[in-house]
């Protein structure tokens, strides 16, 4: 009996130690942990910024801050110097959040984009006159800008006879350059909803796909060369809440793209 009065006398008051030294233990790979995460690869951030800016440059929805982002060498790459996708500001006619207006500034454009637009000016001095045809240089390249009054009926995407002879000029021009273009349909934001469109996207889309079959059937453009998009009402160069502004913006754009054309598989 005495033996065990004894042991049960004996009680260890230091077993809490254990518990708060486990306790520090787990609060200090908490804080490893956290301050790991915090140490961003810097070179992985660029390379996914330039990825999706030239994935959006492609698409042609908006312009960004620089033509191309510079290649991520094996050096870090600091997190302010990372260029980011400009934020866009712009609110379309009917109140939406939308593109901004479309700016004219950007790179300076090559010598052969300017001699080009020279050219174009010359062939579409008239149509230029009448305004409704505007030319302007991207960070893309150069844009021909068609507008509806001068080419399309409202509402249609077939092509008026009279601007046929514009187009024709167009399209000789650019035979002789090496250049990928891209039509780019655009409306203004008053809703369509006729026996043909549903929406101002399949207004915009068919205008587009129309001015790549005259290319392709009439004047025997190489398909690879052309693509096509329609962005409907939400790339407005102008508001929306006036009838010149919409005007402006009903528009079917020639993208001239300066970038050199990759060469077709197999081809070399």
């Amino acid at each position: 009996m005495s033996r065990k009065k004894k042991a049960a006398e004996h009680v260890n008051h230091e077993r809490w130690l254990v518990s708060y030294a486990d306790f520090i233990t787990l609060l200090f790979a908490f804080f490893v942990v956290l301050f790991s995460s915090s140490q961003v690869d810097k070179r992985k951030v660029g390379k996914i910024a330039q990825a999706i800016q030239e994935a959006f440059q492609q698409m042609g929805i908006f312009e960004t801050a620089n033509s191309r982002i510079p290649m991520v060498t094996a050096d870090p790459l600091p997190a302010q110097n990372i260029p980011l996708i400009e934020d866009a500001k712009g609110i379309s006619g009917n109140g939406q959040m939308g593109s901004p207006f479309e700016s004219t500034s950007g790179s300076p454009p090559t010598k052969d984009m300017e001699a080009l637009e020279k050219q174009l000016s010359g062939a579409l001095a008239p149509e230029i006159q009448q305004h409704v045809v505007a030319l302007k240089t991207s960070r893309e390249g150069l844009v021909i800008t068609l507008r509806e009054v001068g080419f399309f009926d409202s509402g249609s995407a077939e092509l008026r006879p009279t601007s046929e002879a514009a187009v024709h000029r167009i399209a000789q021009v650019l035979m002789a350059q090496p250049n990928n273009i891209r039509f780019e349909g655009h409306t203004d934001n008053v809703p369509i909803h006729n026996a043909q469109f549903a929406s101002n996207w399949e207004l915009s889309t068919a205008r587009a796909t129309e001015m790549i079959r005259l290319f392709i059937t009439k004047y025997d453009f190489p398909a690879m060369r052309l693509s096509a998009a329609g962005y409907a009402e939400y790339h407005p160069v102008a508001t929306n809440l006036n009838p010149e502004g919409r005007a402006q913006n009903r528009r079917v754009d020639v993208v001239v793209l300066s970038s050199t054309p990759e060469k077709p598989p197999g081809k070399r």
